[in-house]
């Protein structure tokens, strides 16, 4: 029988065969209006599947492929910056072991030198006290007295010859603490690789540990260098004809004077603390000893002096246009030039080693490195005029991070301080920013190379 009706109890048609037995006295419904309000729903949930809930679960598909494909890129671009420090680490440890075995070829080389003069001497001294042997037995058998009155004793001498020469080799002392620290001794040598442990789990946090530590008016008109004289000074200098030392508290302790009508294009200090300038309209770099100023220098007619760096070693490097100079304390050469907007590293003997655009640091405006100076591990700090922002690099030119949360206004001149500290040269609002810019100390879980002791 064809079903005409439909049971809201049993939730399912029915027919009138049915209604009338089974199903007598149950609510009954039109089956129509069932049927109708069924395809209502099924319309609705039909379009909600096609134009919602397809589209949205295409949609996540889809940034789950992006998200994915990024994860893979990233994580090879993790591994590859790890193996560039495994790279890195190894050389350290090979830096070590090459120092050990230059250690042991020195001491092998003495012992075997101090060796082979007292072999020399005793292949020479035997026959001297043979012939003495014989000398003496023919003196007293033919008994000539004369030779006997005048005989010089040389047992004194040959009781001083040693027969033999004692040296200690020393030993090579191994410690290992498995899991913990790895050191190695040598005379005076000594090397660990040590590994300290923190509670910290967040080792890859990206949070900033920058902070103005004082802001320094100093009255510069464009204030375009900068440079530190110990812990609580700097030597700076703008389009002025004068040259301040300031203190930390903004004081001014000390003034100089240029013996021309023009700005110095760049300033330094010696290894002593003396003030360099030069003097780019006569070809001169003048040096401040003692409160007075001499003529330290006078470059050839073609070199007109611009960039300058007083070296570890004592030297003097000037640049040529307008380049700016530093050095690394790996001996390397760091040279700004903000009119190709780039940094250009180079190595003792002039190969350059490396270029910096500032491309790494995806920055908005185009990059304009200004000064730059070096401070712990080799880094290489970058002041960038454009962006405000100061690029903080490895030795090898591999950007680490920026620093731009101090409010840096058209950063010019830079250096740091004896304790690490970067003083910055605003050159427009002719204020140093001093900044902590290094995380302060602490312990992390990571293998430290540490050199105890090197002899010289």
């Amino acid at each position: 029988m064809v079903c005409e009706a439909y049971c809201q109890q049993c939730d399912g048609p029915v027919c009138i065969k049915c209604i009338l037995g089974n199903h007598k006295g149950r609510d009954g419904v039109d089956l129509s209006n069932i049927v109708a309000n069924k395809k209502e729903e099924i319309e609705k949930d039909t379009a909600e599947i096609e134009t919602v809930i397809i589209p949205k679960c295409q949609k996540s598909e889809n940034e789950a492929k992006v998200r994915a494909s990024n994860c893979i890129a990233r994580f090879e671009e993790l591994e590859q910056e790890m193996e560039k420090h495994r790279i890195l680490w190894h050389k350290e440890v090979d830096t070590i072991f090459n120092k050990l075995c230059s250690l042991i070829k020195s001491m092998r080389d003495d012992n075997m030198n101090a060796l082979e003069t007292h072999q020399t001497n005793l292949k020479f001294l035997i026959p001297d006290m043979k012939k003495t042997v014989e000398q003496n037995k023919d003196m007293l058998s033919n008994d000539r007295f004369s030779e006997v009155i005048n005989y010089k004793s040389k047992i004194i001498v040959f009781r001083n010859i040693h027969a033999d020469i004692h040296f200690e080799i020393q030993s090579l002392n191994a410690n290992t603490v498995h899991g913990s620290e790895h050191k190695i001794k040598l005379k005076e040598y000594v090397a660990s690789l040590t590994q300290t442990h923190s509670n910290r789990t967040d080792l890859f946090a990206t949070e900033s540990f920058d902070r103005v530590i004082a802001t320094i008016p100093t009255k510069v008109e464009s204030l375009l260098r900068v440079v530190c004289l110990g812990a609580e000074k700097a030597w700076v200098s703008g389009k002025d004809t004068t040259i301040k030392c300031v203190d930390i508290q903004g004081s001014v302790q000390d003034s100089v004077k240029t013996t021309f009508m023009e700005r110095p294009t760049d300033i330094t200090l010696t290894r002593q603390g003396d003030l360099i300038y030069n003097d780019y309209k006569n070809r001169t770099l003048n040096i401040v000893r003692h409160g007075r100023t001499e003529v330290l220098i006078t470059t050839q007619e073609d070199w007109k002096p611009r960039g300058l760096c007083s070296t570890r070693s004592g030297n003097i490097l000037k640049g040529k246009f307008k380049l700016l100079l530093s050095e690394n304390t790996n001996g390397d050469i760091c040279a700004s030039d903000p009119n190709a907007n780039i940094v250009t590293v180079l190595d003792k003997l002039g190969r350059v080693r490396f270029r910096y655009d500032g491309t790494p640091a995806r920055m908005k405006e185009a990059f304009y490195p200004s000064q730059t100076v070096t401070y712990s591990m080799n880094q290489i700090i970058v002041a960038d005029y454009n962006n405000g922002c100061l690029h903080i690099l490895d030795e090898n030119g591999q950007f680490l991070r920026c620093v731009y949360t101090c409010e840096l206004n058209s950063p010019y001149g830079l250096s740091v301080d004896s304790e690490g500290r970067l003083w910055v040269g605003l050159c427009y609002s002719r204020a140093v920013k001093v900044i902590q810019y290094m995380k302060e100390p602490c312990k992390c879980f990571v293998w430290a190379l540490d050199y105890d002791h090197i002899p010289p």
